[in-house]
């Protein structure tokens, strides 16, 4: 109970920094922002931010990785916005940019200032620019 309790909080967050009344698409914007940053990590930075995650949000991230896999060669804030858009296929945001980093704020609201430092220094300078829109 605990554990769908916090994923939840994490969704509802989401729903309220966007303002947006549709559960099952914050999932899908939490799911595709935190699949999209893990893939641009490296294992042990990956791993770092998964140790601060609640479980079932853990369990979400951790869906489909495969750390032998090269990190995805993001370098622009347009190309990580438009990973993250990937998941919502024929219905797109309004502005995906805001609403990826209407995510990114949530996922820094819960994660310690320094593990989030060490995150934003390990992406390209563009991409941190989504934290700062």
């Amino acid at each position: 109970d605990k554990a769908i309790q916090d994923a939840n909080i994490w969704v509802n967050e989401i729903m309220s920094e966007l303002d947006w009344d549709d559960k099952h698409r914050a999932y899908i914007l939490l799911r595709s922002t935190l699949h999209v940053l893990r893939d641009r990590l490296q294992p042990n930075e990956c791993a770092h931010l998964a140790a601060q995650l609640p479980t079932l949000i853990r369990g979400i991230y951790f869906e489909g990785y495969r750390p032998a896999k090269v990190s995805v060669d993001i370098r622009h804030k347009e190309q990580f916005v438009s990973a993250v858009e990937e998941a919502f296929g024929d219905d797109p945001n309004d502005n995906p940019s805001e609403v990826v980093s209407g995510a990114l704020n949530v996922i820094a609201d819960h994660v310690s200032a320094g593990e989030m430092q060490d995150i934003r220094a390990s992406l390209p300078k563009d991409v941190r620019k989504l934290w700062d829109d």
